[in-house]
């Protein structure tokens, strides 16, 4: 990861691309070069059937390094810091502030590309070599630019959905949800997920801070005794349900529940009430099992 000072002063961390993707697109778009430079090699001998060979190999001159520096520099000025290899790779030219590039950011790139980088036996060696050298994967027309290649497409870890323990399923039906906000949701399925990789002190006190920060905004609280994981995970798993019971009302001939109430269970009123604790009462040590 990097971190990018935009205009107005506000830090950003971003991920520099690594040196195979950009390989990759510069194998992508070399491809791309060569069927372009074979279409128009055709239509010159085409076009020039009695030219002598030196007029011919000029204008093949001409137009090879034409398209070795149009073609990016077109390309990453018209499409926001994007060539046909960065796009099928998730990866994007940006000034070093995070902004987009302009043509003299991809004059310069194209330019320094074509003389400094790729010339004769040195092909893709000195990009190479100074992506290795730099901390943010930048090569000389980087530098030079004041540009960085950045990652788009990051791959994103998908958790499994919190699990209700089933002795707060009860009390997790009379929660009023609505101060927990989106992104407090999303960091506690983060540390739910991520627990079993973290540390004993780090799992402690991420959970604590995690179980306060919710139980500032959730009420009514947690019963006695319960555990911190099962709080968070019994709040989570009771936030999903509701949200999936809004999301398809129709389809299960049902009502949407109202904060506060226990939904109703057919045919099994009685036994449900029994079975369900009151907001603050006693639960015994051995109604949790932690996910292993």
């Amino acid at each position: 990861m990097t971190q990018l000072v935009t205009g107005e002063a506000v830090a950003l961390d971003l991920r520099p691309a690594a040196l195979p993707s950009r390989l990759v697109a510069a194998a992508i778009d070399a491809v791309a070069q060569g069927l372009i430079l074979l279409i128009l090699f055709l239509l010159l001998t085409a076009a020039t059937p009695g030219s002598s060979t030196s007029a011919i190999s000029a204008a093949g001159i001409v137009i090879v390094a034409g398209v070795l520096a149009g073609y990016p520099i077109a390309f990453e000025a018209l499409w926001r810091g994007r060539t046909p290899g960065k796009a099928a790779m998730g990866l994007r030219v940006v000034r070093d502030d995070g902004g987009p590039i302009g043509f003299r950011q991809a004059l310069f790139r194209g330019l320094a590309g074509l003389f400094l980088e790729k010339p004769g036996l040195t092909l893709f060696a000195g990009a190479v070599i100074t992506s290795l050298l730099n901390t943010d994967s930048k090569r000389l027309g980087d530098l030079g630019a004041g540009t960085i290649v950045l990652q788009e497409r990051i791959p994103t870890r998908v958790f499994a959905p919190a699990v209700m323990p089933p002795p707060l399923a009860g009390w997790a039906g009379t929660l009023d949800l609505s101060g927990l906000a989106d992104n407090l949701a999303l960091s506690v399925r983060s540390f739910l997920a991520r627990a079993p990789d973290l540390t004993p002190q780090a799992r402690e006190q991420l959970g604590d801070s995690l179980v306060r920060a919710v139980a500032a905004v959730v009420t009514p609280a947690a019963p006695p005794g319960t555990p911190g994981w099962a709080y968070l995970s019994a709040v989570l798993a009771e936030r999903r349900g509701r949200a999936e019971h809004r999301l398809a009302p129709a389809a299960h001939g049902t009502v949407p529940a109202v904060p506060g109430t226990v939904p109703a269970v057919p045919g099994d009123d009685a036994q449900r009430v029994a079975e369900t604790p009151g907001p603050q009462a006693d639960l015994p040590s051995n109604g949790f099992i932690a996910p292993g």
